[in-house]
């Protein structure tokens, strides 16, 4: 009996420890939480929970001055515009031999633009990859089969794919009557090689070669980075959709450098000292040389008429340092008016010490003649642009 009420005893404070454990609640350290919603207290409690942060008593609003109408801004208020147009410009200054001309620092070079100087903001120098279309004459007029200037282009076109570097990007555009892509832009040569394969036999007799240049130019437009055009061509055009002077407005505005070699030039010279030449074919031919000095010098690239097969390595490896090794100038104009037209540009050599033409001497301290090449202008964007 005694056991018994031992037993008892204990089962009846073992049920009261239960009850009065229950009553104060799970202690911290037990596996169940309380959900509740940000900013209240738990269930029947005025007072947040231990750790909970207290909720910050309602604050009087911040009256606006600004109305929810479009344009309604009180005065005094700045307000900001990301919309400025910025120029850039990739300038090569080249000696008397044509080649590049390093290390010119930033002071030295001004930017005049519609005779108004600009404030140089950017600078930067070097060699980076290159887009590329090469452009070729293809025509029966003077590439057929088998024939010198047929020789000639392809040796020509061959001997510039050797120069390209692994990371470089080339299109091929052969035109005759029309432009045709042989090859897209790309960096496998064996794309280069397999367009060059198809320049056979041509089709038609016309050279377009204003109509080549300006589709050329459009398609590459807005592609970024460093980009020219390697025209091989006789410089002659037939009968293009586009004049001169329309496709002269239209590579300005592009601002693409182009770089062209005249094909012909040899023969050319032989044929003038045989008598083989009319007076109108000579005419032609001049005013041919003339439009492609036009296109490369507005552009801000160069042009070559060699006169021996033994100059082309020379012409690729100046066309190559032209391309690569430039300044590229930015700057933001004073002139930010959003009216699309046409605004010159002149890239100039300036010593800011004495605000006169910058003089370069080469390692023995001798002037060095030099050059500047730059785009000659630029087109203003439109409103909706």
């Amino acid at each position: 009996m005694k056991a018994l009420s031992v037993i008892a005893t204990a089962l009846v404070c073992g049920l009261g420890l239960t009850m009065f454990l229950e009553a104060q609640g799970p202690g911290p350290s037990g596996s169940e939480t309380v959900g509740r919603r940000k900013g209240t207290s738990n269930a029947g409690s005025n007072t947040p929970a231990a750790g909970t942060p207290a909720a910050e008593p309602d604050q009087p609003k911040i009256p606006s001055k600004f109305s929810k109408k479009d344009g309604d801004l009180p005065e005094g208020v700045p307000t900001f515009s990301t919309d400025a147009i910025t120029v850039t410009v990739d300038t090569a200054v080249l000696d008397n031999r044509g080649h590049f001309i390093p290390k010119i620092p930033k002071s030295y070079f001004r930017v005049v633009e519609d005779n108004v100087p600009q404030q140089v903001t950017g600078y930067s120098i070097g060699e980076a990859p290159m887009t590329i279309a090469l452009v070729v004459e293809f025509s029966a007029r003077f590439q057929s089969f088998y024939s010198y200037t047929w020789y000639q282009t392809l040796q020509a076109a061959y001997g510039f794919l050797g120069t390209l570097k692994p990371d470089d990007y080339l299109a091929v555009v052969a035109y005759d009557l029309r432009p045709e892509i042989l090859s897209d832009f790309s960096t496998n040569r064996q794309d280069a090689q397999e367009a060059m394969s198809r320049l056979r036999i041509p089709g038609f007799s016309e050279a377009n070669l204003y109509d080549a240049l300006t589709f050329t130019a459009d398609r590459m437009q807005d592609i970024e980075g460093r980009k020219a055009i390697v025209l091989l061509s006789s410089g002659i055009d037939t009968f293009s959709k586009q004049n001169f002077d329309q496709a002269r407005r239209a590579l300005q505005n592009d601002g693409i450098p182009i770089y062209s070699i005249g094909l012909m030039q040899a023969m050319r010279n032989m044929m003038e000292a045989r008598g083989g030449l009319s007076g109108s074919a000579e005419l032609d031919f001049l005013q041919a040389d003339n439009q492609m000095r036009t296109f490369a010098k507005e552009t801000g690239g160069m042009s070559f008429f060699p006169k021996f097969e033994g100059e082309m390595p020379g012409i690729f490896q100046l066309i190559e340092e032209g391309m690569r090794n430039q300044y590229v100038l930015s700057y933001t104009p004073s002139n930010q008016s959003r009216d699309g037209k046409f605004r010159k540009i002149k890239v100039e050599l300036i010593d800011p010490n004495t605000n006169q033409v910058a003089i370069i001497k080469d390692e023995k301290n001798k002037p060095v003649k030099y050059q500047v090449v730059a785009k000659t202008g630029y087109k203003a964007p439109r409103p909706v642009e």
